[in-house]
């Protein structure tokens, strides 16, 4: 089924991403005809597909909340449910909730220079599906939501347990007195640990490498000390206070390696100094801090079920499965009676849409990322892609006010177009990965990734600080091309507010 729709701007993606960009869109352009499309059956994006015990921000609150509607909760860190509870009222105070068309997928883009516009096509619960708009505006993130990463591992068909991956947690799954392994030492590993060792009767964090981890306080002090403060004095104040340490800590990681490593080695140290449980060979990485993303665990609660012996950390690499659980490199055995593997994400821009200009499908790895958020030649088009040494939303929300103040020069000079152009000499410039990570999951796939250059507006400069002198006060027209409209209307023509 084909319709003939036509509308101003679509968002791609009702996660935290797409209702912060409908909601500030919707706040500063009213007057433009809007709508989100979101292939899932409700809200939310990855805090709705992540149903795994225990799943929690790894970023604080009041960072990961919007900058225009405050996170009041004395949480620091927060479950996940808790956090699509505040998506959905923020979509709701902002009445964007009735623009979201859920089960539809945009599996095709193609821009045309002649009709100024985008055709998407569909597939919905109805069938196929096109429709146009104006103005494309990704926000579905960067990891496919069909399917996680899991490695070969050589004699899983022999295993007689169950094995779940934490990307499609199965309803219902009871592990009381079990033997449980969880295969990884990432930021959803450490999540799981602590809060299946309530019940397991042992948890084994299978790692072939340590990770660096760092306890963190569950209750913000600060901001329990601002309780019953008005938000408008206590949020800034938070948020900035965050923002700080946040910036702080990973420009001394960067700056300062090696003593970085010595206090993250102390912070745990202090959960570990009446145990034998070997601290320094688990948790000291042969990377440098921020190499890899850091791990934050509420509480120290994964290092207090490891000292309650709930819960354990073997570093070494697997050489089987069989009937009973794994084989070591090393020779050694653990039972199990379920395996999770918490393997790491697949990389996936643009939930596998394929976009095109003029019918010419684009390698996305051939173009470069035009102020963290567009490609070169690609007209109108803007994605979302968060920090990877901070909040996400920092970034979210920053692109979502450049946006908006885009749309109205866009608006108030008759263009139909922005297309951000590389500079003359482009063929010699840098090209770096777009995600600065070492990571197993972003060195899987960088290669099917956007590049940056070395110099703004090509780099991707990871500094919220820095982004937001840039972004939110900045010019619009460096290293842009604007395209007047055909037959601009009045209505285009129109003073809209930037």
């Amino acid at each position: 089924m084909t319709s003939n729709e036509h509308l101003d701007v679509v968002v791609v993606g009702a996660g935290l991403s797409g209702i912060g960009a409908a909601a500030t869109l919707r706040s500063k352009h009213p007057e433009l005809s809007l709508a989100i499309l979101e292939r899932r059956t409700d809200l939310g994006g990855t805090w709705d597909l992540f149903r795994y015990p225990g799943v929690r921000s790894d970023s604080d609150m009041y960072t990961l909340g919007y900058r225009f509607r405050p996170w009041t909760d004395t949480r620091s860190l927060a479950d996940g449910g808790s956090i699509k509870s505040y998506i959905a009222d923020t979509a709701r105070e902002y009445a964007i909730d009735r623009l979201i068309r859920f089960e539809q997928r945009v599996v095709e883009a193609d821009w045309s220079n002649e009709d100024q516009r985008w055709t998407l096509r569909l597939e919905t619960a109805d069938g196929e599906q096109t429709i146009t708009c104006g103005f494309l505006y990704m926000c579905t993130g960067y990891y496919d939501y069909d399917a996680g990463y899991t490695p070969e591992l050589a004699g899983i068909e022999d295993f007689q347990g169950q094995v779940v991956h934490p990307q499609h947690w199965p309803e219902g799954l009871d592990v009381t007195d079990k033997k449980v392994v969880v295969v990884g030492s990432g930021a959803t590993a450490v999540t799981l640990v602590p809060e299946l060792a309530k019940d397991a009767g042992l948890v084994t964090m299978l790692q072939r490498s340590p990770t660096y981890v760092a306890a963190v306080p569950r209750i913000d002090p600060i901001g329990k000390a601002l309780e019953g403060a008005p938000s408008w004095l206590s949020y800034p104040v938070l948020r900035w206070k965050n923002v700080a340490m946040g910036v702080g800590i990973y420009q001394f990681s960067r700056r300062r390696p090696q003593r970085m490593r010595e206090l993250l080695g102390k912070g745990v140290a202090r959960f570990f100094t009446d145990s034998d449980f070997d601290h320094r060979t688990h948790f000291s990485p042969t990377y440098d801090p921020w190499d890899q993303r850091l791990c934050a665990v509420p509480s120290g609660d994964l290092f207090k079920a490891i000292r309650s012996g709930r819960a354990d950390v073997v570093t070494d690499r697997i050489s089987r499965f069989d009937e009973t659980g794994i084989v070591l490199e090393s020779g050694d055995h653990l039972d199990a009676d379920v395996v999770v593997t918490a393997t790491g994400l697949n990389l996936q821009l643009l939930g596998g849409a394929v976009l095109k200009v003029d019918g010419r499908e684009l390698d996305l790895a051939k173009h470069y990322v035009y102020k963290g958020m567009a490609l070169n030649d690609v007209p109108n088009f803007v994605l979302t892609i968060g920090y990877t040494n901070a909040s996400w939303t920092l970034k979210a929300d920053l692109v979502a006010d450049y946006v908006a103040r885009l749309l109205g020069h866009l608006r108030r000079n008759g263009y139909a177009a922005f297309v951000p152009e590389l500079p003359a000499g482009a063929d010699e410039l840098p090209s770096d990965p777009l995600i600065d990570l070492q990571s197993g999951y972003v060195r899987r796939s960088a290669h099917l990734m956007p590049r940056q250059g070395a110099d703004w507006p090509w780099k991707l400069r990871q500094n919220y600080p820095v982004d937001l002198v840039k972004l939110r006060h900045g010019p619009l027209t460096d290293g842009v091309r604007f395209v007047p409209a055909k037959s601009p209307s009045s209505t285009e023509r129109e003073q809209v507010p930037a």
